[in-house]
């Protein structure tokens, strides 16, 4: 007969149980001992491989209680064959299934054209309906102060604006510079055009092209690359090409990332 020993490890000793989670692609967490933070693009027997924000990648053992989820500590386990439903949106976040898009806040986040918008929805659409924020788009930003003072931003109505090309001397920075609201948030991207954000290995040319001064962007961009010059149907092409924040270079990521955190924390939760 088998005799019987009790456990008599005190509670406050045990280890409590975590959860087993599948690392399913687009999964993102975090690796306990190196805080390294990333997305699941591969797993095998033994280990996950992440992939981060800036493309970087690193390879970690399946081992206990060896990553963090939304905060919480997980063991990450092999995923079965079949295939499982998209946990993730095309920004990264947490997918909702199901979930309504919220009443439109009073804030704003302001994009210079159409095709910064359409981008814009492409990749944060979902965030944006569940967070209630609206993204409109201004034809550029030259009158951008007179914008502003139209617009009469406060503590529970914050405006975001993403600016083209803004870099140290440009047009561009000048005119963030004089924009000096407490409740606005002018950022951007060092690019000439919101079309550079895209990666080039997504739509699958080696660069973007050089384009002289004096010559419009968009055009220049279409000759170099033999693209017929027909810059809303190239854009339509680049637009496709376009599945997730990965295609995207992170300067865009971090500036839109602001911008939806300036707009959403802290203001009045829409009705």
């Amino acid at each position: 007969m088998r005799s019987y020993h009790p456990d008599l490890t005190p509670p406050w000793k045990k280890s409590a149980p975590v959860a087993e989670v599948p690392a399913d692609p687009d999964l993102v967490v975090e690796e306990v001992s190196t805080g390294f933070c990333g997305a699941v693009i591969g797993c095998e027997a033994g280990t996950v491989t992440l992939e981060d924000r800036f493309g970087k990648h690193r390879v970690f053992p399946l081992t206990p209680r060896g990553f963090l989820l939304e905060g919480r500590t997980v063991t990450l386990v092999r995923p079965s064959a079949a295939p499982s439903r998209p946990s993730r949106t095309a920004s990264g976040s947490i997918a909702v299934p199901g979930a309504r898009a919220r009443v439109a806040r009073a804030g704003r986040i302001y994009v210079e054209g159409r095709h910064d918008a359409e981008l814009v929805e492409r990749v944060w659409g979902d965030d944006l309906r569940i967070e209630g924020v609206v993204v409109e788009y201004l034809e550029g930003v030259d009158d951008l102060p007179a914008v502003v003072r139209d617009f009469g931003p406060g503590p529970d109505a914050r405006l975001g604006v993403l600016v083209d090309h803004l870099v140290p001397g440009s047009k561009e920075s000048r005119i963030a510079a004089s924009v000096t609201d407490a409740h606005t948030l002018v950022v951007g991207h060092p690019y000439i055009d919101i079309w550079e954000a895209v990666k080039p290995s997504s739509v699958g040319i080696r660069a973007w092209p050089a384009v002289p001064r004096g010559q419009d962007w968009k055009t220049g961009v279409c000759r170099a690359l033999g693209w017929p010059e027909n810059t809303g149907a190239a854009w339509q092409h680049i637009l496709s090409k376009v599945h997730s924040y990965k295609d995207l270079e992170p300067e865009l990521l971090g500036a839109v990332e602001q911008l939806i955190d300036h707009v959403t924390v802290g203001g009045a939760e829409p009705a």
